[in-house]
């Protein structure tokens, strides 16, 4: 059996990308999992990081000298992956490194195959809206980049945006896998004369939620908007709740587990899924709510993020607003009706398949093909 390291600083077992990749490989290859929390598969061999490490770079004096060589191999979870890691050098045959904070480790492992980048994000802009990061955490990233993506033997990444921007910067070629969910048999179903929008997600104010709220108070008779927010910003959920506060069509719900989030979307009609262009990232992004509306067989309403934008018109899968405001929103809303509605879910239906995570992950699959076979 090809033996296959795979990396993330990241809790895997609560990180939906790097678990389908244990799920797609973990029979088929002798995989050794490396990242925090307990084992994420019964049938790896699992290095868990200490919880009170951390993969970001934190020393002032390497990251003001430009020293980043330092600064990474500085980073206690990267010091302690290093101890758990001594024996495994020059051992894997392959490694998967997840993101850029990962291919510095995945070199130094030095498998005897090769190594597949697979990027989540792009990582020179990856909080570029926090000023200090943008001044000290970006030039790091973009060291990163430079220094180690022309070393490895294949990328991937999650969107055609992203992967257009590596290709340009850094001169690699990524292939895109989408954050796809997998595939759900199930049936659309009917829309009813009360019309049920949702907004699943992170609760971030450089999402601009409050524009989907505002948008609401000329919405059609008949129309709610449910949403079901993760916290992380402290008060903007609060926020949001009191802008919504006279408007009896506007109601937040609790999450749900990631198990049971297609099902909890299935019980609407449309997902909101429009993002100001506040970051490169989230301008170019294909989230996972995107794909979790398909599997749900439920429409989408997006903003005109390119990436979104053109899955939507190729598909037929829903409408795109032409600004990410309350204005655009409400317009749009207001020329929806239940016939159209149900367009858009069968046209869900029709490319559940293609746009599934079984389809999308096939790529890595190939990828390690192609490093195994040399």
């Amino acid at each position: 059996m090809t033996s296959l390291t795979i990396v993330s600083f990241s809790t895997l077992a609560r990180d939906p990308r790097v678990q389908r990749q244990i799920d797609r490989f973990a029979q088929e290859y002798e995989v050794t999992t490396v990242g925090f929390g307990p084992t994420p598969h019964p049938a790896v061999r699992h290095i868990e990081l200490p919880e009170n490490t951390r993969a970001w770079p934190s020393s002032k004096k390497y990251l003001l000298t430009r020293r980043f060589g330092h600064a990474y191999w500085d980073m206690s979870a990267v010091r302690a992956a290093r101890t758990a890691l001594e024996a495994h050098v020059g051992q894997a045959d392959i490694v998967l490194a997840n993101d850029v904070n990962t291919l510095p480790l995945a070199l130094w492992l030095a498998p005897r195959q090769g190594i597949h980048a697979d990027l989540h994000e792009y990582a020179p802009r990856e909080k570029e809206h926090v000023r200090t990061w943008r001044w000290f955490i970006a030039p790091y990233q973009r060291w990163i980049c430079r220094t180690c993506l022309p070393r490895v033997d294949s990328v991937t990444t999650v969107s055609p945006g992203l992967a257009a921007e590596y290709e340009r910067e850094f001169g690699v070629v990524p292939e895109v896998v989408t954050n796809a969910a997998a595939y759900e048999d199930r049936a659309p179903r009917p829309t009813g004369q009360r019309i049920r929008l949702l907004h699943t997600g992170v609760a971030r104010a450089n999402r601009r939620l409050e524009s989907m709220v505002d948008a609401m108070r000329g919405a059609p008779e008949g129309m709610t908007l449910d949403f079901m927010l993760v916290p992380s910003e402290p008060g903007y959920i609060e926020a949001l709740q009191e802008r919504a506060r006279d408007l009896p069509a506007v109601r937040f719900r609790d999450p749900v587990p990631y198990t049971e989030l297609v099902d909890a979307v299935a019980e609407y009609d449309l997902s909101i899924v429009v993002f100001p262009p506040t970051t490169f990232n989230l301008e170019h992004s294909l989230p996972n709510k995107l794909f979790e509306a398909v599997q749900a067989r439920v429409g989408v309403l997006v903003g005109p993020s390119p990436d979104m934008a053109d899955l939507v018109r190729e598909h037929g899968i829903g409408d795109v607003l032409p600004g990410p405001d309350a204005e655009s929103l409400g317009a749009v809303l207001h020329s929806l009706d239940a016939s159209r509605i149900d367009r858009f879910k069968q046209a869900a239906d029709a490319s559940a398949s293609a746009l599934s995570a079984e389809v999308q992950i096939e790529a890595w699959a190939r990828a390690l093909e192609r490093i195994s076979a040399r």
